[in-house]
């Protein structure tokens, strides 16, 4: 299990424990944490999960695969090197404490 923050966009922090195996995605689907819609269900098929992911975390998460780069060219104000898909990033033990900033709009 990873306690994971996310962070909406406005600055509420939502702090909650993840189950390993879920996703990123799942853990905010699960606990009703706006500003993730995850319209493909995590599919990998959209970008409606995308996240900021803290500086101090960037290096520690596994690289994108290419379809990860490729949707995250539809995200709204996608980060070179921040972005992420929440639907994407499994969560492990390793994940814990680990920090996710919303964009302003999902799209």
């Amino acid at each position: 299990m990873a306690k994971i923050t996310y962070v909406e966009h406005g600055g509420k922090e939502h702090i909650v424990d993840v189950a390993n195996g879920l996703t990123v995605m799942e853990g905010a689907r699960d606990n009703g944490i706006p500003g993730i819609e995850a319209d493909c269900g995590g599919a990998c098929a959209c970008s409606t999960c995308h996240v900021y992911i803290d500086d101090a975390w960037v290096e520690k998460l596994p690289a994108k695969d290419p379809m990860e780069a490729d949707m995250l060219d539809f995200a709204y104000e996608p980060d070179e090197v921040k972005s992420r898909l929440t639907c994407q990033l499994k969560v492990t033990d390793a994940l814990d404490g680990l920090r996710v900033q919303m964009p302003e709009k999902q799209i």
